[in-house]
């Protein structure tokens, strides 16, 4: 047989003719460099990935991905506050309708540290969950219903779209008259405002489970809560998550109704006083101290969720 010599990574076999050479993989070893195996240039210079040879995987660091996603907002807020400020230092607008961003820190500081804001919170909180946790034990149980019979989705979906056409403030008088004050109307109020989006999440998650993998599970002797435990849920849990994730940040919504309406002695209700006396700083320290609560809450949420999806 005829030696084969290698010029460069090219295998050169002799012949009649002359010598001819041969490529890669004909001739022998691939001449790309460790660490390019797999991939080659091709004649326009773009890279090529042999079969059976996957993509090279990406390279970064853990916390790359979590750094690009809170960069922007944190930007966009830096931009905002400049904005904020320099319009209130201008007197463009009046810091009786917009009080400066360090007042409003100053103040906000001040009714966490010294103030009753605490306290307020706690209500506002304990109500809010309350009646998030009461919206969520209806809406799953119902939402599952829903997805699995087509006769009570015939039946009961006209109906639950039709609650959402009835503004929460016309039914808090309601709730009063029949329920009375207290804790009870404002959770039943912040249940009706959690109750929809983590229906309509349920019923879409559990309405998106592959028909096929249930079968296959059928097949293998899977059935009844054993379906509905490893099959059903788990693939449905992460639509659910984002319903109760939406769901929740709504309920503090309905806590600060419910006390506008009822009273009570949470947040919504100090609202109430500032507004009578025109304690514009105030109103805006207690906004925020919602907005805080609302984003808390739906950190929480995804925060779990992304626990689970992993």
């Amino acid at each position: 047989m005829a030696q084969r010599r290698r010029r460069g990574g090219i295998a050169v076999v002799p012949h009649d003719d002359g010598p001819v050479a041969v490529p890669p993989p004909y001739g022998g070893a691939d001449p790309l460099p460790a660490g390019q195996a797999g991939h080659r240039k091709t004649g326009d210079g773009s890279a090529h990935t042999r079969r059976g040879h996957g993509p090279a995987a990406p390279g970064g660091r853990p916390g790359a991905a979590l750094s690009r996603g809170a960069l922007p907002p944190l930007l966009l807020g830096v931009v905002l506050l400049i904005v904020w400020d320099l319009a209130t230092r201008t007197g463009a607008v009046s810091t009786y309708f917009l009080p400066t961003p360090w007042d409003l820190a100053e103040r906000f500081t001040d009714d966490v540290v010294h103030g009753p804001l605490l306290e307020y919170t706690r209500e506002t909180v304990w109500e809010a969950l309350a009646g998030g946790a009461l919206g969520i034990g209806v809406a799953l149980p119902l939402g599952y219903l829903i997805a699995r019979n087509r006769i009570a989705a015939a039946a009961l979906q006209p109906y639950i779209a039709a609650t959402q056409a009835i503004p929460a403030v016309a039914l808090a008088p309601l709730l009063a008259l029949w329920l009375g004050y207290g804790l009870l109307p404002i959770a039943v109020l912040c249940a009706l405002l959690v109750f929809f989006p983590i229906l309509v999440n349920t019923v879409l998650g559990l309405r998106g489970v592959d028909p096929d993998v249930m079968g296959a599970a059928r097949v293998d002797g899977v059935g009844g809560w054993g379906m509905l435990w490893y099959i059903e849920i788990p693939l449905a849990l992460p639509s659910i998550l984002t319903g109760v994730r939406n769901g929740l940040t709504l309920s503090m919504t309905g806590a600060v109704v419910g006390e506008f309406a009822m009273g009570g002695e949470g947040l919504g209700q100090l609202l109430t006083v500032q507004r009578q006396e025109a304690d514009t700083v105030g109103l805006f320290s207690t906004i925020l101290m919602l907005s805080v609560l609302a984003v808390g809450l739906y950190g929480a949420i995804r925060l779990i969720e992304r626990c689970v999806q992993r």
